[in-house]
């Protein structure tokens, strides 16, 4: 055997050692991030009290499911999160793409100092807003209402919005918008017909991450929403944990129903999100 045969078998053993161990470790790596989900929706199928046991893998019932969907207002907290979620997903991704375009293409005074402010507005802690955010929504009389909560969500998101769309957009050729006022379209009719669509990689990004930040919120929700009709899946939860007994039965339950519609925003921007965080991330 010649000592090339030798090096490259060696070159070949070494490797599918090397696949083997990272391999190994992707699929550690995964069943450590599962565990926690498939341990919550094997809880939430053991009954009210199958948390206190959950080595047991008897007596599988969907007793959690039922109760909540039948006998809470589960389904009414669902759909007030739908409803804030969605506007501030709309609502955030159309002022952050013509904030991020206006900021990509045009020239005005104050620009930097903008794009400073949307990166500074960043630094500050959730719990830091909610006095001035609450008093303001006071004077607008927005407090306990879907509008307060939508506008409310939309300061967090659109700052980190801008910025990204912005290096989106700078991603895209300037001859695009040349070419849509030689053809005669305006600025925004620009920015509407050929700009956006060619955008949709990165507002998949941004809509993703707007629809998680106010899916899944709990502390402006639980000081802004008062009335239990209006409130979202993150403070109706919190009517299962009383002061001497929590129903972990029934939050796991209601955990369990609340990944759905993430998963489901997840699975149809995804195609996208590589694209677009490359880009975002790429681009100054």
């Amino acid at each position: 055997m010649s000592a090339t045969t030798t090096r490259q078998r060696g070159r070949g053993q070494r490797s599918r050692v090397a696949s083997v161990a990272l391999h190994t470790a992707l699929i550690t790596a995964s069943l450590i991030s599962l565990f926690p989900v498939l341990f919550i929706v094997f809880v939430s199928l053991r009954g009210r009290d199958g948390w206190q046991e959950p080595t047991k893998f008897t007596g599988f019932d969907l007793s959690n499911y039922t109760h909540i969907l039948g006998e809470t207002k589960f389904l009414t907290w669902f759909g007030n999160s739908v409803v804030v979620a969605l506007g501030a997903t709309v609502v955030g991704v159309l002022i952050s793409a013509t904030a991020g375009y206006a900021v990509s293409r045009m020239r005005f005074p104050g620009q930097r100092p903008l794009m400073w402010t949307f990166l500074v507005v960043q630094m500050f802690p959730m719990a830091v807003l909610i006095v001035p955010l609450y008093t303001i929504l006071g004077q607008l009389e927005l407090l306990d209402s879907h509008a307060g909560l939508i506008l409310t969500y939309c300061s967090v998101s659109v700052p980190f919005c801008a910025w990204m769309l912005k290096g989106y957009f700078d991603s895209i050729p300037a001859e695009i918008d040349e070419a849509g006022r030689v053809d005669g379209l305006t600025p925004f009719g620009t920015f509407w017909r050929l700009i956006l669509p060619l955008a949709r990689p990165g507002l998949a990004v941004t809509g993703f991450y707007s629809f998680i930040t106010a899916w899944g919120e709990v502390a402006f929700a639980s000081q802004f929403m008062s009335s239990e009709d209006h409130y979202t899946l993150a403070v109706g939860l919190q009517t299962f944990v009383g002061q001497q007994k929590a129903e972990w039965g029934l939050m796991t339950a209601a955990a369990v129903l609340i990944t759905v519609p993430a998963g489901l925003v997840f699975f149809v921007a995804q195609r996208h999100l590589v694209a677009g965080l490359t880009a975002g991330g790429t681009k100054g």
